[in-house]
């Protein structure tokens, strides 16, 4: 089982938060959103919905710190918008 930390405006896998083998990042924008940037997945750890994960993990922090979603991100973009349960997260 591959567990997932917070680090600092990021989630990631691994011993070492400034080198993950899997890591998704976002910036903050005002006070009530997040904008994901950034996603990684290292070789190791592809085929596995990694980066998938990483997003719900991004969603399920939006939705403690009542903040809404944006993403730059273009597989953080596509997985949100295509993913019907994160519709109430998403910034207009």
């Amino acid at each position: 089982m591959t567990t997932i930390k917070k680090g600092k405006n990021k989630f990631f896998v691994g011993n070492d938060e400034t080198n993950p083998t899997a890591e998704i990042t976002f910036i903050p924008v005002g006070e009530a959103q997040i904008d994901i940037d950034h996603t990684y997945v290292s070789e190791e750890l592809r085929g596995e919905g990694m980066a998938g994960k990483l997003v719900d993990q991004v969603v399920t922090y939006a939705r403690e710190e009542s903040k809404k979603i944006t993403a730059t991100c273009p597989y953080a973009k596509g997985k949100l918008e295509k993913t019907p349960e994160y519709q109430d997260v998403l910034a207009e």
